[in-house]
């Protein structure tokens, strides 16, 4: 577990940042939080969701923090660091939650003070709402936690990072560099949001949910999403989501034609194999 004298700061409070900082406090640490809204800080306060909280950044009071976690959409990470970056304390170590890594860690490390180190961290949880009245530390268990070290990185800063990720609950911490994580994710993450997308827009579902059983809604769960940052996110990571749905329709299409050609072995060979693979999940 982290050290309990580091106080960590939040930038960003909404369902992720909340969940994090709710999950902090728990563990009885000192957590701010910077975030753009008046209500959603006199919200969280009220809440015990954080200690304290502003909606403009200074010195004295994000100078405070020995750990930053960053839960902005990656261009407000960005633009937050140009902007600010020179309020941190000397020696602070900053983390985020971004879905996508290689467009952005290897950015901000370029941009970084010589005084700070950034290593990327994506937690494998969430929901499908968001804002801070959603906030959850129970999202993170039984959850997985990726953490994305460079070059630029020590070791020290790593294992705190995968400290931060045991401390919120994560089952299990995994080592990726940040070009492998946005493979595993464009498919695990990125691949499935785009097929419940098109399930809910290849056509008219209004009346449909008084037929549905759970395979439409289990497999469309995550279709209720957050456009601004998933559009973001896909074209972050464009040449890598465009090859995982490429993998995705020439199996559709392989698919398509047995059932076109009454080729009975070749689809329980495809279903046969798609139930073994499918196991691996449930263990």
């Amino acid at each position: 577990m982290l050290d309990k004298d580091k106080k960590i700061l939040i930038v960003g409070l909404g369902l992720m940042g909340g969940s994090y900082a709710l999950a902090l406090r728990r563990k009885g640490y000192r957590v701010g939080a910077v975030t753009r809204s008046p209500q959603t800080i006199a919200y969280a306060l009220e809440q015990g969701i954080i200690d304290e909280g502003t909606t403009t950044p200074d010195a004295a009071f994000v100078g405070a923090y020995d750990i930053v976690v960053f839960a902005l959409y990656p261009h407000l990470l960005l633009q937050w660091l140009e902007q600010y970056q020179s309020l941190l304390r000397s020696g602070a170590l900053l983390t985020d939650v971004t879905g996508v890594k290689s467009g952005i860690v290897y950015r901000v490390q370029g941009m970084l003070r010589r005084d700070l180190e950034f290593i990327g961290a994506h937690p494998m949880a969430g929901r499908e709402l968001s804002g801070v009245r959603y906030a959850d530390a129970g999202i993170f268990r039984g959850a997985n936690y990726i953490v994305t070290p460079t070059a630029a990185n020590t070791e020290a800063a790593i294992k705190a990072c995968e400290e931060l990720g045991r401390t919120l609950g994560f089952a299990r911490i995994s080592r990726l560099s940040p070009e492998k994580h946005d493979e595993m994710i464009g498919f695990l993450s990125q691949l499935t949001h785009c097929i419940a997308v098109s399930l809910m827009t290849c056509r008219d579902t209004e009346h449909l949910s008084a037929y549905t059983g759970d395979s439409f809604r289990d497999l469309t769960r995550i279709a209720r999403i957050n456009g601004e940052m998933w559009s973001e996110l896909f074209l972050l990571n464009k040449e890598e989501l465009l090859r995982q749905i490429g993998l995705f329709t020439t199996q559709l299409d392989a698919l398509k034609a047995a059932i076109e050609n009454d080729d009975t072995d070749t689809l329980k060979e495809m279903m046969r194999l798609s139930t073994e693979r499918r196991a691996f999940f449930d263990k």
